[in-house]
Parts: C-alpha cells; sequence; structure tokens
C-alpha cells in the first residue's frame, strides 16, 4: 500500500495570504457584493430554519425550490438593496491595502 504526502502547508489555517487580487477597486467591489451576497443569504437560511412548525404542503421539492429562491434573492438584494456589510468590508481592506482606482486586475501574466 502506497501512501501520499499531503503538500506541506503553512500556519496560516489554509488560508490565502495573496493579496494581489486587492489590487483593483473593481475587483474589491466585486468581492464585497459577493460577500454581501453570502451574508444575506445565510441570514435567509437561518429565518427560515427558525420556524415554528411544518407546513401542510411541505416536502423536500418544496425546500430545495424556496432554497434556490432565498439565493437568488440574497444576489438580488446584495446588487439592488445592500445592508452595507459588503461595503464595510470594502472599505476595511481598502484600508489595510491600498487601493488604486484604474488598476488592472492582477491575473499573474504580466510582472
Amino acid at each position: 500500500m502506497t501512501q501520499v504526502n499531503a503538500p506541506a502547508t503553512s500556519n496560516n489555517g489554509g488560508v490565502s495570504m495573496d493579496t494581489s487580487r486587492l489590487a483593483s477597486k473593481e475587483n474589491l467591489d466585486a468581492a464585497g457584493k459577493r460577500f454581501e451576497a453570502i451574508f444575506v443569504g445565510m441570514m435567509l437560511k437561518s429565518m427560515r430554519t427558525a420556524s415554528l412548525g411544518e407546513g401542510l404542503f411541505d416536502s423536500k421539492a418544496g425546500q430545495q425550490f424556496r432554497d434556490m429562491q432565498d439565493q437568488q434573492l440574497a444576489q438580488s438584494m446584495a446588487a439592488h438593496a445592500p445592508i452595507g456589510i459588503g461595503k464595510a468590508m470594502t472599505d476595511f481592506l481598502a484600508k489595510a491595502a491600498p487601493v488604486k482606482a484604474g488598476a488592472p486586475a492582477t491575473d499573474g501574466s504580466t510582472p
């Protein structure tokens, strides 16, 4: 039996320390919107699990449809009526690493 060695990881808990993606304001704003959508989705999911009982017509298919609907609602809310947590995150990251307004997104192809 052969043993496969796992790649060595640093002490950062598996979190990438690459901040080159923060060099572009557009990338930072997009990350803020995605973060907000995920946060709102988690909030909606938490609200759904706090129900007091099962409905008469509840089923797995209905729950799956409702979960997909909540995901789309969260994305729409983040894009059109944000609650501000994504903006707070992007403001914090912009202070941590200077962001250039017109900097191109780094993809690793240019030195």
